[in-house]
Order: C-alpha cells, then sequence, then structure tokens
C-alpha cells in the first residue's frame, strides 16, 4: 500500500517549519516511525513536514546539561564519547534500538515526539529528569519528561509545535546505570524494558533512578521503587523490594504480544536484573 496524498514541505528553517505545522501536518524527521504508518494508512496528514534541513543537529555540553539537538540520530548518541562520558545510560539505551540502520537514521527528536510506550529513549529521559524544548507559535517553552508523555503516541506539544532538543542533567558522580530488555525478537520494540541508574557512597545508595517501558500507557516512573533504595544498603533484599515496587507502579497492557499479568512480572524481573546490573559487585548480602 503507498501513503494517501499529502504536500510536501522541506522547510529551510524552524520558523519555517512552524509556519507551515498547522491543520493536519506531520513532522519527517528520520522517517523510521512516520513512513510505516503513511504508507499502512494510519495517518494521513494533509502535509508532511521535512525537517532534515534544520540546523538542529548538535550534540555538546552547557552547564551541568548535555544538550542534544532533535535531529541527533540514534547512532550518533550510540557512539559519542561525550554521550558516553555524560549520559552512558543514555548512549547503552540506544543501542538498542533497532538495529544500525534504523538507528543510523532515527532522530533524538523523533523518537521523544514519537510516544512509543515501549521505546528506550522515552523511558530514559523520564528516568533521568530530562527538560524537553519546545518552539511553537507562543514562542519557546521547556516541558520536564515526567509531563511530556501523556499517553501512547500523545505528547504534550500543542499544535503547531516543534520540539527542538532535549536536555539531560548531569549524574551524580558514582552513579551506576543498566539497561534491560526483553522483546520476542532481537531489537524489537520492548515487551518490557527498564532503566536505571543508580548512585552508591560509603555503602549506601543516596539517589535512584528507574523507569519502566512497555508496561503502561507511557513510561512508567516507578518512585516508590526509588525511595526503597535510597537511604539502604544495595543489598538482595531491597532490590527485591524495589522491584516489587516498581511492578505493583505499572499498568501494562493485555493485547496480542503479551498478557498485562505477564508484562507486569516481567517488569519485577527485569528491574532486579537491572539493579543487579547496575550495582554490580556493590550489592551486599
Amino acid at each position: 500500500m503507498k501513503a494517501a496524498p499529502f504536500d510536501y514541505v522541506r522547510a529551510a528553517t524552524v520558523e519555517e517549519a512552524l509556519s507551515a505545522l498547522s491543520g493536519g501536518a506531520r513532522v519527517l524527521a528520520g522517517g523510521q516511525s512516520l513512513v510505516p504508518l503513511l504508507n499502512q494508512r494510519l495517518v494521513r496528514p494533509t502535509t508532511v513536514v521535512d525537517v532534515n534541513r534544520l540546523d538542529l543537529d548538535h550534540l555538546h555540553e552547557s552547564g551541568s546539561d548535555l544538550v542534544l539537538g532533535a535531529l541527533v540520530r540514534h547512532r550518533q548518541v550510540e557512539t559519542s564519547p561525550l554521550v558516553r562520558r555524560r549520559a552512558p545510560l543514555l548512549a547503552e539505551a540506544m543501542s538498542h534500538v533497532g538495529h544500525v540502520s534504523v538507528r543510523n537514521l532515527g532522530t533524538v527528536g523523533g523518537s521523544a515526539a514519537h510516544a512509543d510506550p515501549a521505546a528506550e529513549l522515552p523511558a530514559v529521559c523520564v528516568a533521568l529528569d530530562a527538560t524537553f524544548g519546545v518552539r511553537g507559535p507562543g514562542g519557546p517553552r521547556e516541558i520536564p519528561a515526567r509531563d511530556f508523555f501523556l499517553g501512547p503516541h500523545r505528547t504534550a506539544l500543542a499544535p503547531g509545535e516543534l520540539l527542538v532538543e532535549v536536555r539531560l542533567p548531569r549524574p551524580p558522580p558514582r552513579s551506576r546505570h543498566a539497561v534491560v530488555k526483553l522483546s520476542r525478537r532481537h531489537n524489537d520494540l520492548a515487551l518490557v524494558a527498564v532503566v536505571a541508574c543508580v548512585t552508591v557512597r560509603d555503602g549506601v545508595v543516596t539517589r535512584a533512578r528507574i523507569a519502566v517501558a512497555g508496561a503502561g500507557p507511557t513510561p512508567v516512573r516507578a518512585g516508590a521503587a526509588e525511595a526503597l533504595l535510597v537511604g539502604r544498603a544495595p543489598g538482595h533484599h531491597a532490590v527485591a523490594e524495589a522491584a516489587d515496587a516498581a511492578a505493583d507502579a505499572t499498568d501494562p497492557p493485555d493485547d496480542r504480544h503479551a498478557p498485562a499479568a505477564y508484562r507486569r512480572e516481567m517488569a519485577a524481573v527485569l528491574t532486579r536484573r537491572a539493579l543487579r546490573g547496575a550495582l554490580g559487585q556493590v550489592v551486599a548480602p
């Protein structure tokens, strides 16, 4: 099947893109999500606005933040020494996104705006307290990741707005991370995935960030699980309790790929694995 007819605009500036984003327009970046939807006629935009000429492929530090332009490709994030040093959880998560051919084209902004609850990047953004920079008719604004994802393929972007960058604060020193994913085939979208970033000082967890993908309408931030870890020695009992709390926080779908009960159980299993992976030899009896 081919896409339904649409007008095509190749924007040269952000302002030109914004002027074209009206009515039923959709943004084309890497095309890894939009093009299949177009070809299956699951979306029928009046206009497709190609933003690939925009100057939004920057990747740099700004104060304590790592700043990624919306057009930075997944593969660039995965292989960047800067990202591996400043946000290693993000770099590792990108290695789980599709295959290399997909990562060469797919963009940070496209993945975030597509808001697939099973995708890795939204979960990392929620776990690491990212902020999304947005431009629109009302001017620029910033949206915290916790407020950005509203449901499957739904975000807080208002009509006519364009996601232009993602900002990730620096994790504290001595932070360790892990990404654990369950999928039907290698690098498919996750049935369930867990990302974790844990900081340990003097034998005690001082900070924990845990998010679950594929187990709710949006990425699930497991706040109760994080609270169970902080202030305690990272022992097996603490990890087990946190894993159960993470599973309790989920609201997984019940579909043809996996029943809800199975996804919830896997959320607990994968959280245990992620925490053990992040803590490594720090885990006490």
